[in-house]
């Protein structure tokens, strides 16, 4: 079983002594990723304690789960579990310094008017500020729909035309049921725009998909196929943009060869487009940051990665996406967690200036 799940250790469990030395290994191994041995701790200024009483405290220490030794001979890790009580019970986290704010609102601010050039930056911004990998879930088009139309390309394909309220408009490549008659195409076109007029996708998709179940809606069996497959296509997030910069970046952290190995498995977890875009959606449950250690999250089990993530919102106050950063364990959360949240709010912020 994971370190993270093998215990469930709160402060409580710790004595004064206890909570001082897990505070110190903790804080030790963020700032220099390194095993923390007993004599260390024990030259450290205002730890009065022998090597022997510190090796005593961390043995128990270990046998609530909250520390790990790579190797017999070396000093003490934090496990997931461990990170986890630290970040919950013993982290401080401040604010951003001014300096910090007026460069970020500046940074997204100077990117281009289009929503790919704000996401973009804010990507970049936060693989940057924050030492790992930035990611950006753009939001889902959720404004009403005024008309839907399908034209055929190919005895295989069709092309469908949503026409939004707002005058944007969006045209998605989609597979079409084999052998659709063409006036199929013209009939599902209908139904959806009158079904989907003056309301968002995602408020009607519902709806839609029961009057179809249920055979209400007056549509033969080949128009019936092309609007389940539009609405499958279009509610599970495969067009939705996911941007990941600062891959580099995590090359930086690489001390050892097993180091390397994680990274390596975390790239591979970066490529799994729809995982990552569920993670980034489980922030868009409530309100503020979330933070995923380790094995908390089935999609970094091996990897053994962090992942601090953040909603941002319309003006509305509706959460409409969200962006965050992933990247090893020994992330600088007191940093990290506040540079999140304040880059959510000015990208909601900005989004819906640029859409005035």
């Amino acid at each position: 079983m994971s370190d993270a799940f093998k215990q469930s250790a709160t402060l409580a469990d710790l004595d004064a002594r206890s909570r001082a030395i897990f505070r110190e290994i903790v804080e030790a191994y963020l700032d220099s990723g390194e095993p923390v041995g007993s004599r260390t701790l024990s030259r450290k200024q205002g730890m009065d304690l022998s090597p022997a009483s510190i090796r005593n405290t961390m043995a128990d220490l270990a046998g609530l789960g909250l520390l790990t030794a790579p190797h017999s001979s070396a000093g003490r890790l934090p496990t997931h579990a461990g990170l986890r009580l630290f970040v919950d019970g013993l982290l401080q986290v401040g604010d951003l310094g001014e300096d910090d704010r007026k460069m970020i609102e500046g940074r997204i601010g100077a990117a281009g008017r289009g929503l790919p050039d704000l996401m973009d930056e804010a990507s970049n911004l936060l693989a940057g500020l924050a030492g790992g990998a930035g990611l950006v879930l753009a939001p889902a088009q959720e404004a009403p729909l005024r008309h839907v139309e399908f034209v055929p390309l190919s005895a295989t394909e069709a092309l469908a035309v949503l026409v939004f309220a707002d005058g944007g408009v969006e045209n998605r490549l989609m597979r079409a049921p084999e052998g659709l008659p063409p006036a199929a195409l013209a009939e599902a076109g209908n139904y959806l725009s009158a079904r989907l007029k003056g309301r968002s996708l995602t408020e009607a998709i519902t709806d839609i998909r029961s009057e179809i179940a249920e055979r209400r809606a007056q549509l033969d069996e080949a128009a019936s196929a092309l609007v389940e497959k539009g609405l499958a296509d279009w509610g599970g997030g495969e067009d939705r943009a996911l941007i990941v910069r600062g891959r580099a970046k995590l090359l930086e952290s690489v001390e050892a060869a097993e180091d390397l190995e994680r990274i390596r498995l975390l790239f591979d977890d970066l490529e799994r487009k729809q995982e990552l875009i569920a993670l980034l959606d489980r922030a868009k449950d409530g309100q503020g940051v979330r933070l995923f250690i380790g094995a908390e999250n089935p999609m970094f089990s091996l990897s053994g990665s962090s992942v601090i993530v953040a909603p941002y919102m319309n003006a509305e106050k509706r959460i409409v996406g969200a962006l965050g950063v992933i990247g090893p364990t020994r992330l600088n959360y007191a940093r990290v967690i506040p540079l999140v949240d304040y880059t959510a709010r000015v990208v909601g912020r900005l989004l819906d200036e640029r859409r005035a």
